[in-house]
């Protein structure tokens, strides 16, 4: 297994935001972790990376603690952030270089850069870019460790039609090689086109884990939308 969590548990003060989350991921393989807004999502990867305190009976990534390995580790896990922050006057080749400098073994930034449709924008400063060509290039940055897992959040966010079909087949062409992703979205076509798996939380704690089919049955509703829904306690918006 890449990445391993057991009953991982994060409080704030008095309020608990993540109670006994628990969930494998295996090479190859993407894994959704859903929910509405505040059910948890941010909190449980935050703890999984490492940067949240937390409490767990195993949390490991790649067979090693995030915490006590955590370099060793982070040479070969991506990370896609909902919001990624860049410098004012930083341009696209120049965060491509930058973030490649980082890492021991990174992919060549020129096939990324045509994979994600961004060939052009190399001299173009990031503010200057469209909010879904930022997106994109985020997971691109994300990429560019040539990580063995990586954690995309919200993946598509923003991002028109087009520029999500080539996204996801982007990342499954990747996955077919043995990447392995952890997803968050809200998005369920995005979930039914990427995950082989994915877990709903509700107020931090788990309601369904499954695959697809298994959790548009066990929800008793007709397809994953209105499932995701029923379990995430969004039903009042069916």
């Amino acid at each position: 297994m890449l990445l391993s969590v057991q009953n991982l548990s994060v409080a704030y003060g008095d309020k608990q935001a993540v109670k006994n989350l628990s969930f494998t991921v295996a090479k190859g393989e993407t894994f959704g972790l859903l929910g509405a807004n505040g059910a948890g999502k941010s909190s449980s990867i935050a703890a999984i990376l490492g940067v949240e305190s937390s409490r767990s009976d195993e949390l490991l990534l790649l067979g090693k603690s995030p915490i006590a390995a955590r370099r060793e580790v982070f040479e070969e896990v991506g990370v896609q952030f909902q919001e990624t922050h860049f410098p004012d006057k930083m341009t696209v080749e120049e965060a491509c270089i930058q973030w490649r400098a980082l890492y021991r073994h990174p992919q060549e930034v020129a096939p990324l850069l045509a994979a994600f449709g961004l060939e052009d924008k190399t001299k173009q400063l990031i503010k200057q870019l469209s909010g879904g060509e930022r997106q994109r290039l985020a997971v691109l940055l994300a990429l560019l460790p040539n990580p063995k897992l990586v954690f995309l959040d919200e993946l598509t966010t923003g991002l028109d039609t087009k520029a999500r079909k080539m996204l996801w087949k982007q990342l499954l062409q990747m996955k077919e090689q043995g990447l392995s992703i952890v997803l968050t979205s809200h998005y369920m076509d995005e979930v039914e086109a990427l995950c082989d798996r994915l877990l709903i939380l509700n107020h931090g704690e788990t309601v369904v884990e499954g695959t697809v089919s298994e959790v548009i049955q066990l929800s008793g509703q007709p397809d994953l939308e209105t499932a995701y829904l029923h379990f995430a306690g969004e039903e009042e918006w069916i």
